[in-house]
């Protein structure tokens, strides 16, 4: 999934040089320097945007901030205080467009420029709980006791990554991902109203204006429910999490539908022969649609360099 980071022993030098994680993001000129690291080591197809889920809460004026060895914190929360309250922050957008820009200028015709968001969903936990949890306990609760209230701020949420994910794309993004992490955290019925619904506007909306330009949505831990964000929310592709066995993804899902996914972060950082085992597995699963080769989630900071080599030399020797 995310290509850039922790890993990287030159990631870590630039972090030490320029500062904070939210520093970096905002840096034009160092988030695109980072974009482009992986590029520089490894023979892949594509940059995958350096940035965060929650520069969108970020504009839309929630206060945020990275703890060491914690993570993020947003305050005030939304079990605290109004979304109508905050002073929003368009600007904080308009810094990510430009380091699109940068990236799609430094990369070749034969690679692509990948854009992101985090879906409403996800999104939503984290501003009314002002940090992430485990089960998403406070925004599943806030939901059912004051559904009218929760929809109003998936809405807004909505709005904005439509207008986000837009102005990435005409900043140079060739395609862009929906990552909704907590997807699985829902029971079926308000998985239907708070992913799918809001991720199918967003698709259609993106759509509209961009035709040409695939919109990949990734509901993490949606299970046997995939199927039905496939077909409902419209997408171009589908990632699907390392829990998902690919041979039943390959039969379940639509067959021209292109998937992503889906090797499980730990067996990379593993590494040894079981690696190559399964990775050629996935690839044998998909060789029938089309298929992006990934993680099925965040690439580990701790990831020896070698084992991503060990990876990709398998990927791209594999002649099935």
């Amino acid at each position: 999934m995310r290509q850039a980071g922790r890993y990287l022993p030159e990631y870590r030098a630039l972090r030490a040089e320029r500062g904070t994680f939210l520093t970096l993001v905002y840096d034009s000129d160092a988030a695109a320097e980072i974009t482009l690291q992986p590029l520089r080591r490894f023979p892949l197809d594509g940059a995958i945007l350096f940035s965060d889920i929650l520069i969108v809460p970020h504009a839309l004026g929630q206060g945020l901030e990275f703890l060491i060895g914690e993570g993020p914190r947003l305050s005030p929360r939304l079990l605290d205080a109004a979304l109508e309250t905050f002073t929003q922050a368009p600007e904080r957008l308009s810094l990510i467009y430009d380091t699109v820009r940068k990236v799609r200028a430094a990369l070749t015709s034969e690679q692509t420029m990948l854009g992101f968001a985090g879906s409403p969903w996800t999104v939503a936990t984290y501003m009314v709980a002002g940090e992430g949890s485990r089960d998403q306990h406070d925004t599943r609760a806030l939901a059912y006791r004051d559904p009218g209230a929760f929809q109003a701020i998936i809405d807004t949420i909505t709005a904005v990554t439509i207008a986000y994910l837009a102005g990435q794309i005409e900043a140079g993004a060739e395609a862009v991902q929906l990552f909704d992490s907590w997807a699985g955290s829902l029971a079926p019925r308000e998985f239907e109203r708070w992913v799918v619904a809001p991720n199918a506007a967003i698709v259609s909306a993106l759509k509209a204006r961009f035709p040409q330009v695939p919109v990949i949505g990734f509901p993490k831990g949606a299970g046997e429910k995939l199927a039905a964000y496939a077909d409902e929310t419209g997408v171009s592709a589908i990632g699907i999490d390392e829990t998902i066995d690919p041979l039943w993804a390959a039969r379940v899902l639509p067959a021209s539908l292109p998937v992503q996914g889906n090797l499980d972060p730990l067996l990379l950082l593993a590494g040894g022969d079981e690696l190559d085992t399964r990775t050629i597995a996935i690839l044998e699963a998909f060789a029938d649609r089309p298929h992006v080769f990934n993680l099925g989630h965040g690439i580990g900071q701790t990831t020896p360099i070698e084992h991503v080599t060990r990876l990709v030399d398998v990927v791209r020797g594999w002649n099935g």
